[in-house]
């Protein structure tokens, strides 16, 4: 039995553990860790006094609300109609299906400038979608004399940002209601459970690590996304600017400490708000085994 144990290890194909240990922590170092021990570095040269003073800005202040809020808010909404997507094109057959599944694969593929000047183009006053929330339209009677202004206002980021996280959300919670077993569901509902006590007790759960997963990519997603929300965003101060133009603008004024303390508030607020959720996924499993 050892003998043919260390046979197999003789032909593994990946080598050694120490040897794949090696390349994984010299590629981890020199693709992620280096680079924000240099961005860290060069925030501090300013110090923590001077860290502080532009993070808490006004402007900035405003900037990381709207990044992170709207990000928040599109993880949410990709969280409910990506799911609902997946389901449809797990549990139905219907004429295009494997276009609508392509699709959804688009905001990978498509340069997020292109998608952003396509988003502003559809949903600007003048726009295809944009005209039909403006105050000649019924919907205008709703929501004041200039209608729903949608294009260079923050619902505009939101919509940016639920564009580009859409497929993560769909990606991961897919093959999970792939290889769920559809006989539970049949089983719970032979014993007279209701179609919601079905889903929220029996599919929900089995889901929901898979679903939190697509959230938190959705989420980190939006909150570095840039290309496809300057065009539709109108980067107006203190209204709809992002904290990644901020960080541009910075750059392109030569303050590259300045572009570095706020992006390393931007990467520490990201890393908590992670760091909670993954916590939260933790204490739910381990209440579940419990």
């Amino acid at each position: 039995m050892a003998r043919g144990i260390s046979r197999l290890r003789a032909h593994s194909v990946i080598p050694g553990f120490g040897l794949t240990l090696g390349y994984t922590l010299i590629y981890l170092a020199v693709i992620v860790l280096i680079p924000l021990a240099a961005l860290f570095l060069k925030a501090f040269e300013i110090g923590l006094g001077g860290i502080w003073t532009i993070a808490t800005t006004p402007q900035v202040v405003a900037a990381l609300k709207l990044s992170f809020g709207a990000s928040f808010i599109a993880a949410v909404i990709n969280g409910v109609f990506g799911l609902l997507l997946a389901w449809v094109l797990v549990r139905y057959e219907f004429p295009g299906k494997r276009v609508v599944d392509a699709i959804v694969d688009l905001p990978f593929a498509l340069p997020t400038a292109v998608a952003g000047i396509v988003l502003a183009t559809l949903y600007a006053k003048n726009g295809w979608i944009g005209a039909l929330f403006g105050p000649e339209t019924w919907v205008g009677g709703w929501f004041g004399p200039k209608g729903l202004l949608i294009a260079y206002t923050p619902l505009g980021v939101v919509v940016a940002l639920t564009f580009v996280g859409l497929p993560f959300v769909v990606r991961t919670v897919q093959p999970v209601l792939e290889d769920f077993d559809a006989e539970t569901e049949e089983a719970a509902a032979s014993l007279g459970a209701s179609r919601f006590a079905t889903f929220s007790r029996v599919i929900l759960p089995a889901i929901l690590p898979s679903l939190v997963t697509g959230f938190t990519l959705a989420f980190a997603r939006a909150v570095g996304e840039y290309g496809s929300v300057i065009f539709i965003a109108g980067n107006i101060p203190m209204v709809s600017e992002i904290a990644p133009l901020l960080i541009v603008t910075k750059l392109e004024e030569f303050n590259y400490a300045g572009a570095a303390a706020i992006a390393v508030v931007m990467l520490v607020i990201s890393f908590a708000l992670l760091l909670v959720i993954n916590l939260l996924q933790r204490w739910n499993h381990a209440r579940k085994q419990a």
